[in-house]
This record gives C-alpha cells, structure tokens and sequence, in this order.
C-alpha cells in the first residue's frame, strides 16, 4: 500500500470513535470482524442522536413540523438506498436485516409459488439465514432443495448448473461468503437461471457493504442486506425487489401503515414498498443508514473493492510464514477471487482459544462456525478463526495480527 494510500486509509479510520479508544489491556483496538458487524462512523452516529434531540416523531401521519421532517428524512433515506444500488424506490423495501428479507420472500412469494415437484436450488456456502428459511419452505411446499457444490477451496462447482436448474423455481445464494470471502459468479447464476425459469436471491449482506452493486447490472429478482454491517445502525435493512415481483406478491405482515382501505371485514392494501412495511418503523436507524450510504459513496465502491483488495494481498503474504508451523488458510488464496474475509487456524488450537489469545493484544476476530455448520461439517472443520476487513483498517492491523499469532504459537508451544 502507498504512503498516500495509507494515509487515506489513516484519515477514514479517525472517522471512527471507537478506533481511538484503548483496550482494557491498554492495547490499540485492532477490529478486524466486519463480516459480523462494522463500526460507525461519526456521522452515522450523529444523525441518531440528532433524530431524537430535533424531531423525534411518528412518520406518514403527522400534519406538524417535526412529523413532517421525520417523514422527509425517512424516504430520503429510501432514495439514498435506491441510489446506491441502481435501483427505483418502489423497488426499497426496508426491514430489519437480512435474514427478515430473505424470510419475507420465502414466505410472500415462495408460499404463492412452490409446489410439489418444483425445486429450490442454494449453494454449500450459504448461511443459515439462507439455508433455514428455504429448507422450512421446502417442508410446507413440498419442493425439492438442491444445492451448487463447491470444491476444497470454497470455489463454486458449476459442471452440473444446468441439471440442478432442471424444474427450479428459485435460486437464492450469498453474493459473497460470510465464511470465506468466495464471490459468486453471477453474471453466470443470473442469466443461466432465468433462461431455466428461475427467479434469482441474492443474499447480499457480504456483498453490498464490500462491491459496487447495480440491480440493472445484476438483474438479479431479489437481493437483500443490512445497514449493520456497511457502517450502519443495527435493526434496518433493505429487500430490493423488482417492481412486478413485489406487486404480485401478498404481504408478509399486516397492521397500519401497510394499508390504503380498512372495512370491518374487509381490507386493501398499499403499493410496494409500503405494502410490506406495518406498524412503526425503525426510523431512526433507516435515516442513520442514509447518511451511512452518503459516507459511502463519497469514499467511492471502487475504491472499497480495491482496499480490500490489496490489503487482503497483505495479509495472505504476512501471513504465509506462519504456514511452516501450522497455521491453516481456508478458502481461495486469489484476491480477485475473494472479498476481505480469511479464514484460517494454527496448529492444533481451538479457533475459541486463538481468539482469545488475539484478544489481549486488542485484535478482535471472529471464532466459531459463522453460522455455516453445513460447510464445516462438509470441509470438517470444528471452527475456524475468522479476520474480516473494512473501509478503516490498515497494513498495521495486519501486522497486529501477527504479532498476536506470534504471541499464541509461544503460548502453546509451537
């Protein structure tokens, strides 16, 4: 990475509080689990607090100033998102996460879709939010689960695609994976997908936050994420969904705000987005997304992808001698192949015991399954150690990693 490159990196990451404060060990935070959820920029958490100071009120039904200005900030904040990945507002319905989209189209169009003999088709790579929802689908349908295998690497095994297609009506698969970093070969999925009459979701939590993203581009049917993981508040997420899809589908949940005629035995519902969105929103957090997003693009995707990129170079390069005495990387070793996530254990360690080891060096990583045990079962993994990077970190974490790789091969004698 380059002076000037590093030193952008060094001004993003002053954005952020909770990147100065020291650990209870007096050790630099050195946060490298992003894939589970990012850090919050000043702005972000401003705007939340400037929320409840200046105009906390109720949205869509208040004629007085601040209900007024709630309202206007809320579907600005919807136009934002529709902005940043290529899409109309009509399409941006907001949710809490992820896995309550993912859950809404299993349950809205997969109910009105999936029958006996029809088939679901996911990929081993898949979390659990993507994984429960169909397989509960497939049970009250009927239909077939397939899944797209992957190889030792993590890499998608397309041999069989057009067989696996055969009498599929959807196809839902992670954009990148929460566990490996493996990107999908969309173009591929997408096109190939709806030439056999599939619909195609795409879980999008790994991939919004780290890859530009353009729904025309993709044409994807569905495609989901979460304001939590790309410097966002925690409960507000996003269901993109093309307009006639959403139009056709019931609603998934029922109350007010989701209505346009309410009778004592009878009701009409409102058009998408709205249809899908009852009772009070999370309004704060939809707004504090907004500003997220705003941050965002003026740091530029591109350039996001490229960061990570190259500090994922790094860090397979820095970490490499440490294979000579036992350290294990899972997963593709391809940048270009891969989104900011490393997967690995050293020697005979449990991922538990390395994390905590890192910990008092003030580097904070993931250990576990990440909620993909299928995988682990499939590689034979008990768990893994998991580093994942963002918009503020630097070289200088990866070489914190190190350092606290070195420190747990002296703790445990290797």
């Amino acid at each position: 990475m380059t002076v000037t490159a590093e030193r952008r990196v060094e001004r993003i990451a002053a954005d952020f509080p909770i990147l100065a404060r020291p650990t209870s060990r007096g050790k630099r935070l050195v946060y490298l689990d992003s894939a589970a959820t990012s850090q919050k920029p000043r702005a972000v958490i401003a705007a939340l607090v400037d929320y409840y100071e200046q105009y906390n009120a109720n949205i869509h039904r208040g004629v007085y100033e601040i209900a007024a200005r709630a309202t206007a900030e809320y579907e600005a904040a919807r136009v934002k998102i529709a902005r940043f990945i290529g899409a109309d507002v009509s399409e941006v319905v907001w949710v809490r996460n992820t896995t309550e989209a993912i859950n809404l189209v299993a349950y809205s169009w997969g109910n009105a879709n999936l029958r006996a003999g029809d088939a679901i088709l996911l990929t081993e790579l898949e979390h659990h939010s993507d994984l429960v929802p169909w397989q509960l689908l497939a049970q009250r349908s009927g239909a077939e689960l397939r899944f797209i295998p992957v190889d030792e690497r993590g890499l998608y095994v397309l041999d069989d695609l057009d067989e696996l297609l055969d009498g599929c009506k959807i196809v839902a698969a992670a954009h990148v994976s929460n566990t490996l970093g493996t990107i999908l070969p969309l173009d591929t999925i997408v096109s190939r997908a709806h030439a056999a009459g599939a619909v195609v979701l795409v879980d999008g939590a790994q991939g919004a936050p780290h890859l530009p993203v353009d729904m025309k581009a993709l044409d994807c049917d569905f495609y989901t994420f979460s304001g939590h993981k790309m410097l966002g508040p925690t409960g507000i997420g996003v269901l993109y969904g093309k307009r006639d899809l959403l139009e056709a589908m019931p609603p998934f949940f029922f109350g007010g705000d989701m209505i346009r005629k309410v009778e004592y035995a009878h009701s009409t519902f409102s058009d998408p987005p709205r249809k899908f969105e009852a009772g009070t929103s999370n309004i704060a957090d939809a707004i504090a997304f907004g500003v997220a997003v705003d941050y965002l693009e003026r740091v530029g995707m591109p350039w996001v992808r490229e960061h990570e990129r190259l500090l994922t170079a790094y860090a397979l390069e820095r970490l490499a001698p440490f294979e000579r005495r036992g350290l294990e990387i899972y997963g593709a070793r391809d940048p270009e192949l891969i989104s900011g996530v490393i997967s690995f254990n050293l020697a005979d360690v449990h991922a538990h015991d390395l994390a905590s080891i890192l910990d008092t060096e003030g580097v904070c990583v993931r250990a576990g399954h990440h909620c993909t045990m299928p995988l682990m079962d499939k590689m034979g993994w008990a768990a893994t150690a998991r580093a994942s990077f963002y918009v503020y970190n630097t070289e200088a974490d990866v070489d914190a990693l190190c350092v606290g790789l070195e420190k747990a091969a002296r703790v445990f004698g290797i």
